[in-house]
This record gives structure tokens, sequence and C-alpha cells, in this order.
């Protein structure tokens, strides 16, 4: 986990630390250029129908459009002489040796004559123009000052709009060389040992130097083309050059010099599982591609995954910062507040908090995104609510991929646009609540039967009056999020959807945390399941004592209840090394795709299986174990482009086909050997969080699955629910997709 100085630690320039200067505030200023960018059309927009309403004059014909610039004097001749002008043109007729003069018949004067007069007219009307506008300026003065402001926005966004790719790439890598530099990137397991740090290094030196020569090979193949070439494309490369050997050039430093082990020992087995998997990915592809395929441009060719789907990973970066900003308020503790004075055992307020988190992944469309997001947050209410904390690791896992089948997930949403010619969105999405709610009601089943304490519920006379007083402050945070949405929706003609939810969402948190701290209201004493409030704080701060997490994090909101610029500062640089973790490793898995698609492996898949149920089986196998090891929005192209094409050969429904994929990829992603999202829940909630909740379980438990319970429940949830999503429809008929 990325450590970062307490704020306004007294270190640096003006007491900002030089990675504060350096890191938070450039990405800072890259997101908050995405936003106006992203808002820049909405409200450019409405700037140019509010100049037409307080500028527009129909009685004079004075549109805003035509006051947005001075205007040009004409440089026609206003007052001709039309006689002197005829016996001219005339005389010029006669003389001209061109053959074809004649071959309409001679001029005719009184012609040439109307023909002068209408330009003559045509010219009167532009200095009229020409005046008139001039004269409305002169008598309205606040035409200058508003479109300065229009036209001056219009630049900016302009400006970022044709640059987003680079403003991108700028951002990425300044994030990702502050995760190399916080060894913040994702692996399966942390670097504690000195031969953790040399294997780790030494990975690390191999796979950016491959990614160096290969993107130095491209600028090179661009240069040498012959072929004029976009000077952004020749900036990003420049800049993904510079990364690259900036990274190999840290890890070569370090290898060198290696830092001082957390732990002594260490096999060189365990060793290769701390290094990182981008570079595992740079190297398997960077060694294929250069010395078997002669294809040294190919990672370098594949980077531009990122600038293909730039919107994406802009509202990846968005999305994350949004979350980190969540840590920031008290939004969770009260609506927590609403549903506490039921006394739900943990297990029940855990399946609330995950129906309540689909939500948000629905949004940002892919698991990973919301886990990293928010996994610790969600880790902390779920353990302090009094649940086991490999349960609470478990959940927060699990916290990203309820949402993957529901409206209005943009993943859906691409399988839409890949798959078009056999289902539409909304077809998905229609077949996608029953799969939500079977799985979401399947987890609840199995939370409880593995409790260690069963079900309960207060009465409602209890529930009610305790709920309808935690409502109260709870109303402040609707009316902002409600005041920013219509806002959106009535001055700027904007709906919140799937598109525009990561301009709109930045701009709600914001306002949030701005109201959070101007209020400085102290915490919540909410009590956990069968806990007096006593019980409650003293179980609160064991567990701030025993989780380096919490401890890091100010459980009791101390640090949490800094002011506005301090919090928007330390959220900002928690989501700089998420940023640098998440999108690099997403880039690489796009060479990974390319790899398979250059060696045509997908055609060794069988066309025809002869039995329906094989075919289930084996496709839904097989989905999963791509969901273990690839992003989705990767996983869906390569799924798209090679399996679907083989389950549809074989018999299988397209939308029954898709069900089954989705399941899968929550199956996968939190499935050994790589298990996606309990890596991205480390590198939320910090490795040694989960090292110390590890070791917890091995000393209070001897059951088996109490031990392991974090990797154990979502396999016993998700395992039984693609089964049953796979073969039920065959045999029930249940979901009537045929």
């Amino acid at each position: 986990m990325q450590s970062h100085p307490t704020p306004g630690a007294n270190s640096g320039f003006l007491n900002r630390t030089w990675s504060e200067w350096f890191s938070t505030l450039p990405v800072f200023l890259i997101l908050v250029l995405t936003l106006i960018i992203g808002t820049g059309e909405m409200i450019h927009g409405q700037l140019l129908r509010v100049g037409e309403h307080l500028y527009g004059d129909p009685a004079t014909g004075v549109q805003y459009s035509f006051l947005r610039a001075d205007p040009v004097a004409p440089k026609c001749d206003r007052n001709p002489n039309i006689e002197a002008l005829v016996q001219q043109q005339m005389a010029a007729g006669s003389a001209s040796d061109d053959p074809f003069a004649d071959l309409f018949g001679p001029k005719d004067p009184e012609q040439v004559r109307q023909s002068l007069l209408a330009a003559q007219a045509v010219c009167e009307e532009k200095y009229q123009f020409y005046e008139n506008t001039h004269k409305y300026i002169d008598a309205h003065p606040g035409v200058k000052l508003f479109r300065s402001i229009e036209t001056g926005f219009f630049a900016i966004f302009h400006f970022g709009t044709e640059n987003r790719n680079l403003f991108l790439v700028i951002m990425v890598a300044i994030a990702a060389l502050t995760a190399t530099l916080s060894r913040h990137h994702i692996g399966l397991r942390p670097a504690v040992t000195r031969m953790d740090y040399w294997v780790h290094d030494a990975a690390m030196v191999v796979g950016n130097g491959f990614l160096s020569y290969s993107v130095i090979s491209y600028i090179y193949s661009l240069s040498h083309s012959g072929i004029a070439v976009d000077p952004n494309a020749l900036i990003i490369n420049y800049l993904w050059a510079i990364l690259f050997i900036a990274t190999t050039l840290i890890s070569l430093f370090r290898l060198v010099k290696t830092q001082t082990p957390k732990q002594e020992g260490g096999s060189i087995g365990l060793a290769l599982m701390a290094v990182p998997l981008y570079a595992w990915m740079a190297i398997i592809t960077g060694i294929a591609f250069i010395f078997f395929m002669d294809y040294s441009v190919g990672q370098a060719i594949y980077l531009g995954f990122l600038t293909d789907y730039v919107a994406i990973f802009l509202a990846l970066g968005l999305f994350i910062w949004v979350g980190m900003l969540l840590t920031q308020t008290r939004v969770m503790d009260l609506f927590l507040n609403i549903l506490r004075p039921w006394n739900f055992s943990p297990e029940t307020l855990t399946w609330l908090i995950l129906i309540g988190a689909s939500i948000p992944t629905a949004y940002t469309g892919a698991s990973g995104i919301f886990v990293v997001a928010a996994g610790a947050l969600i880790y902390k209410e779920v353990w302090n609510s009094g649940a086991r904390r490999q349960y609470a690791l478990a959940v927060s896992a699990m916290s990203g991929t309820l949402g993957m089948v529901i409206r209005p997930c943009l993943l859906v949403v691409l399988i839409a646009m890949l798959d078009s010619k056999h289902v539409t969105s909304d077809e998905l999405f229609d077949h996608g609540i029953y799969v939500f709610w079977f799985i979401s009601i399947f987890f609840l089943v199995v939370s409880l039967f593995i409790a260690e304490s069963k079900f309960r519920v207060n009465s409602p006379k209890v529930a009610i009056p305790g709920m309808v007083r935690a409502l109260s402050p709870v109303i402040p945070y609707v009316l902002i999020t409600a005041a920013v949405v219509l806002f959106y929706r009535y001055i700027l003609n904007t709906e919140m959807n799937e598109f525009t939810a990561p301009m709109i969402l930045p701009l709600i948190l914001l306002a949030i945390v701005l109201f959070d701290k101007m209020r400085r209201e102290p915490n919540s004493s909410a009590m956990a399941f069968g806990q007096t409030a006593d019980d409650h704080e003293k179980m609160v701060h064991e567990h701030a004592d025993t989780s380096p997490y919490l401890r890091t994090n100010d459980p009791q909101g101390k640090n949490r209840r800094m002011g506005f610029e301090a919090a928007i500062r330390f959220a900002t640089s928690e989501t700089v090394g998420h940023i640098g973790a998440l999108i690099i490793l997403m880039a690489l898995s796009a060479s990974v795709g390319g790899l398979v698609e250059k060696t045509e492996i997908v055609h060794l898949l069988p066309t025809h299986l002869n039995n329906i149920y094989i075919s289930l089986l084996f496709i839904a196998l097989l989905l999963a174990g791509i969901g273990m090891t690839t992003d989705p929005f990767g996983a869906v192209i390569l799924v798209a482009a090679s399996i679907a094409p083989v389950a549809y050969a074989n018999g299988i429904n397209a939308i029954h086909f898709w069900m089954i994929c989705l399941v899968a990829f929550e199956l996968g992603y939190v499935t050994p050997p790589v298990a996606l999202n309990h890596l991205l829940t480390r590198l939320s909630v910090g490795d040694e969080e989960v090292m110390a909740a590890d070791a917890e379980a091995k000393a209070k438990y001897t059951h088996f699955y109490y031990r392991y319970e974090r990797w154990l429940l979502p396999i016993m949830v998700l395992f039984p629910a693609l089964m049953v999503v796979t073969f039920a429809p065959y045999i029930f008929k249940m979901f009537n997709w045929y």
C-alpha cells in the first residue's frame, strides 16, 4: 500500500512533499481538466443559448453568433460608378480573345447593368450588417465580456478535446512512475524478503526494458516511414519511452541497492509470485514478439489500446477518484445508521451493502474499478459491523461483481456493440436483473448458513423510530446529490447515465466533501449487531489497534475531519497509485490479447462438441479461466471475436451465452491463481492489512473454512451460481430464453 504523508506535514516546498508537487498536483489538474472537457460541450451549448437569449435581436436580425467576434469591414465598393463599369465590361468583352466569349451571344448592356446593381445591393447589405453589428456591440458593452467567457471556455474545451490522448498518457505515466517508486503495482503477493525484492526488481528491469525497446523501435519506424506522422502520436510515444526507460532505471538502481527486507528468508517460488502482473505480461509478450515473431514494435502498438478507448480510461481515473473522495466523507456511516436500528446480523447487513454497491459497479462497468475505489471502505464498514475479518475481505473482493449484469453497465453496452447481430443491451439487461437477484439472494443464504450467529432482526416498533432518526442527517447529502443531478438535467439538459456518470459523480462527491468538512459533526456511534454502544466503541478501538489499514486511515475520523483542501489532496494522492497500477495492467493485458490473436490459438477450439451439456460446461469453465487472468474489457473483446462463434455453432442461445460469460467473469475475478479482485482488494486496503488478517484467522480459528474464508466464500457463492445460470435454462426453462 502506498504510504502518504500526513496532510500539512512540514516537508518540501510550501509544506507539501515533492511527490505532491510532481505527482498528486499534475494528476489532480488532469482529472479536473477531464471534467471540464467532459462537460464542456454541454456547458458551451448552454452558453450559446444564453448568449442568443441575452443578445439576439430578431427585430434587426442580429444573432449572437454574429457577435462572437468583432465584425470585419467589407472590402467591396459601396458606391460604384455603374455606368462606367458597364462601359468597361462591354469594352472588355469586345476585345476578348476568348473563342467562347460569344457562345451565348453578345453581352446586353442592360443585363450587365442589372448584374452590377445586384452586386452593389449585396455589398450594401454587407455594410449594413457590419454597421448594425458594430453599433449593437457598442450599445451593449456586456457582449464583449460574455463572449470573452464563452469563447475562452470554448478554446479550453476545444484544446482539451483535441489533446485528450496526450493528457491520458501524461496521467498514466505520472501515476505509473509513482506506483513504481512506491512498489504499488499489482502482484500475486507483496515483496517482503530480500529474495522477493531482488526477483521483483530484476523482473521489472527485464519487462520495462522490453517495453522501452519496443517503443523506441516504434518511434524509429514512424520517423522513417516516409509518411507524415501526427505530432501528438510522436509525443505520446516519446512519453511512453520516457516512462519505461525511467522505470527500468529505477528498478536497476533498486536491484543494485536492495531495500532492507521486512522479513528474513524467502524462496525463489514465492519471490516469483511477488513480481507485478504487468511485468510478467511485458516479459512474456516481449520475448514472443521480439525473438519469435520478429515484431519488435508489437508491445508499443498494443499500448494504443489506451488511446483507442481514451474516454473509458479517463472515466476509469475519475471513478477511482470518486471512490477516494468517498472515503473522506461520512456518507457510508450515515447510510448504515439507517439500517443498524434493525439490528441485522453482519451477514444480512453485508448483503444490503453489496446490493447498494451493485449500483456504482453498474455505472463503472468493470468490477476492478469499484474494488479499487471503495473496497477498503467496504472492508472497514463490514468488519466494524461485527463480521469476521476474513469475511470482510471476501465481501470487499465481491463488492464489484454483482452489478456487472444490471443496467447501465458499460460492459454490457460494449457486448451489445461487439455482438450487435445477436443481442441488444436491453435484452441483456432484462435478463441480467434476474441473474443479479438470484446471485445476491444465494449469497445471503450461503452467508447465513456459515455464520457464527444466525439471522436476526429487531421488531419494527424498535427499529422504525431509530431508522427515522437516522434519516435526518442523510437528507442534506441526498439534497446535494439531487441538486447536482437536477442541475445537469435542467440547466445543461443532460441526464445521468453510463456515459455522463464519470462527469457528474466527481462533482457530487466534491460538493459532499465540501459540505462534510464545513459541517464537522462527530462520527456515528451506531452499533454493530447485538452490541451496546460501549461494546461497539470498544470493538472499533480494538480493530484500530490491530489493523495497519485502519491506523493509517484513522477510523475514528480525526484525519478524515481535516479541511477541504487537505481532504482533496489526500484523496488525489491515493488515486494516483491506484491509477498507475490498474491502467498499466490493462494496457499490458492488451498486449497479451494481441499475442493470443497473433498466435491464432483460438482457431484450435473445437467448433462442435455434439452434446449441448458438454458444450455448456466447456464454455463456462473456459470463460471462467479467461476471467481469472484478464481485465473485463479486454476479455469481452477476446470472447466476442473467438469464443462466441463457437458457442453459437454449438446451439447456445446468444443471450444465454453472454449471461454465462458475465457470471463466469465474476467467478474468475475471485478465483486463484490470479484472482484479480482479491489483488485489487489488497491494493485498496494494503498488503500489511491482508497479511494481518490472514495471521489473525490462523491464530483464532482451527476450522479450514474460517482460516481461508476470503478465498472460499466467493467461490462457494459464484461457482454454484455459474452452474445454475449455465444449465438451468435447459433444465427448467426458467428464464424463457428460447
